[in-house]
């Protein structure tokens, strides 16, 4: 009996240290890929959402000031030609 329990016993250990170099590989495998993927998007020029954002609240405020310049423009325009 002592046997059996001991073969038992080796293969309980043996599986988890499999499972353990699994998880292991699993976790190298994702840090390689996510690695791969941040170059390959790097390389094509993709800009962040961060960058983004940036630049779409740049556009609005630049939008909204080009707004209020032509509105003074076409009162000062009113005021010399009237």
């Amino acid at each position: 009996m002592t046997t059996q329990n001991k073969f038992f016993d080796d293969i309980s250990k043996m599986m988890t240290n499999a499972m353990g170099v699994a998880q292991g590989a699993k976790s190298e495998a994702e840090t390689a890929m996510k690695g791969w993927v941040d170059r390959w998007l790097a390389d094509r020029d993709f800009v962040t959402r961060e960058e983004f954002d940036a630049v779409r609240e740049m556009a609005i405020k630049a939008r909204t000031e080009n707004a209020a310049l032509k509105a003074r423009l076409d009162a000062l325009e009113k005021t010399v030609q009237g």
